[in-house]
């Protein structure tokens, strides 16, 4: 069995939690005494310097009840405007109880096309980027007001797997109301095997998950093998565990019982394959020897080494990166359409505000965003 890895290792932790394990489903009210055990342990990763992003269900169940709609399938339109009303009462609840710890948060909602649509999932993963840099938690959740079924997640399990690989954390750990992966569904089967390591995500992995769990949860054992393999496949490790318990992170860091699902890459690493490989270029810049010297240094691009632009592109799309003989030394994400990038072209990146009107990154290409002669 392979060796796990210890949960202090990791820098950007992204925390889904369920509607089941966060609302009393009989009284519709938040378990405070639960989240506040599960804020203490957030508050820990953020006090040694990870950063951490939460994605949580339970507008719809919360707001459901405020409302006083039945128990049972609402139409969406009562299903939205629960998600309305009952959003209002999750943040403030996830917001009060990081408040006694000092910590910010921040409220993002999003639909299927924020992590789908490339202007959108680049201006979302700028909104997460900023938001941690700040230190502040990201409180995520799927905007259930306006997404219909054919813009929506339908679960948060993948939509946290998203939002894990969007932001290029290294550990995504799904809470849930089983303590991890059987081999067959426990309920269905009591000489189920637990399984505490999946090394990767087979084919014969996909079969062992089961339906949904509870009334509240619009996903199950499937959703959560499908965020696995969302997961790993962009370098970030995932864990199934019990979220039923008190402080279910710290037991977890303590050696708990839980199923980790491994990735053999890192998200910068993953990412930099996916740009090298997967991604139809749209243009050309082309760097001068100063520029490319520094780039094989692990430095991002800045536009004082661009000497020229070819094609129509846009903000985040794939080009290549060319030296001065033309030869393809490279291919990253560029962080300015053709236009501004042509302006901005071999000028200091502190002028880049008075050249464009408003200010921008100081790099044309990330180095994250980058990878060089198949690195």
């Amino acid at each position: 069995m392979a060796q796990v890895p210890s949960l202090d290792q990791f820098r950007h932790v992204v925390v889904k939690v369920g509607s089941s394990l966060l609302v009393d489903s009989v009284r519709g009210a938040i378990k405070q005494a639960w989240l506040d055990a599960l804020v203490e342990d957030i508050a820990a990763l953020h006090g040694r310097g990870a950063s951490v992003t939460v994605v949580s269900s339970g507008a719809v169940a919360l707001g459901r009840t405020v409302a006083g709609l039945p128990k049972g399938k609402l139409k969406l339109e009562d299903s939205q405007a629960s998600a309305a009303i009952g959003q209002i009462a999750l943040s403030s609840a996830w917001s009060q109880a990081l408040r006694g710890h000092g910590i910010v948060a921040g409220q993002v909602l999003v639909t299927l096309r924020d992590t789908e649509v490339r202007r959108r999932y680049l201006n979302a993963r700028a909104t997460l980027g900023r938001l941690i840099a700040m230190r502040a938690i990201p409180i995520i959740n799927e905007n259930d007001t306006v997404a219909t079924s054919e813009i929506r997640y339908g679960d948060n399990d993948r939509l946290a797997a998203r939002v894990a690989t969007m932001a290029s954390a290294d550990l995504l750990v799904l809470l849930s109301d089983v303590a991890g992966l059987y081999d067959s569904p426990p309920s269905d089967n009591a000489q189920a095997q637990f399984l505490p390591v999946v090394e990767r995500v087979t084919p014969e992995i996909e079969a062992m998950a089961g339906g949904a769990a509870s009334e509240l949860s619009r996903g199950g054992m499937r959703t959560k093998i499908e965020a696995a393999r969302i997961a790993t496949s962009a370098g970030t490790h995932m864990i199934i565990a019990d979220g039923r318990i008190a402080h279910p992170i710290a037991r977890v860091a303590a050696g708990g019982r839980c199923t980790w699902f491994l990735t053999p890459s890192n998200p910068v690493a993953a990412r930099k394959i996916w740009i090298g490989g997967s991604l139809e270029l749209k243009g050309t810049v082309f760097v001068d020897a100063g520029a490319a010297a520094a780039l094989a240094r692990g430095k991002s691009l800045l536009p004082a080494g661009v000497t020229r632009i070819e094609g129509a592109f846009s903000r985040g799309d794939c080009v290549a990166i060319c030296d001065e003989r033309g030869a393809e030394i490279g291919r990253g994400l560029i962080a300015f359409d053709a236009l501004h990038a042509e302006r901005i072209r071999g000028r200091k990146s502190r002028d880049i505000a008075h050249l464009l009107g408003a200010p921008g990154p100081a790099e044309m290409i990330h180095r994250d965003d980058m990878t060089l002669g198949g690195r």
